[in-house]
């Protein structure tokens, strides 16, 4: 009998940081600007197809992950602590599937081998769809998409 995978047997504190890391899909999702409308009571969520300045829109990679932080102060880091207090992550996002109990999806890089193609014919990946925020200049208002909030498995 085989063990199961790691993300089936393993809680976010038992993973290894290689592990941890492993279960990014590399989409860009998360680097898109979102804008949180005020009035809505659920606070609804409004994807854009800006990305931070980081993101390499060819390949939806970050391009400094190593010292992100410094030169994107408010990038978010995702820890074990906070996984379950980011809902404004992209219903894809492994972290947040893991941490609703929903597991991988199954285009998901992890059980395709490491490849992203699956990931990319489904749909889930930012790479080829966005504009870097230094090339934008209008209102993010004018530039709310809903493709992020694809979770096809």
């Amino acid at each position: 009998m085989t063990e199961a995978p790691f993300w089936e047997r393993k809680s976010f504190d038992e993973m290894t940081h290689e592990e941890w890391e492993s279960l990014c899909d590399g989409c860009g999702k998360c680097c898109l600007h979102k804008l949180i409308d005020a009035d809505d009571t659920d606070e609804t969520i409004h994807y854009t197809d800006v990305s931070c300045v980081l993101l390499d829109t060819e390949t939806a990679r970050c391009s400094n992950y190593a010292e992100r932080t410094q030169h994107v102060p408010d990038c978010v880091v995702i820890t074990s602590e906070n996984v379950h207090d980011l809902g404004y992550m992209p219903p894809s996002c492994a972290y947040r599937r893991l941490a609703e109990g929903r597991g991988l999806a199954s285009w998901h890089p992890l059980r395709n081998g490491g490849s992203q193609a699956a990931m990319i014919a489904a749909g889930i990946s930012a790479a080829q769809c966005v504009q870097n925020e230094d090339e934008v200049h209008e209102d993010l208002e004018l530039r709310i998409v809903t493709w992020p909030l694809n979770d096809s498995d």
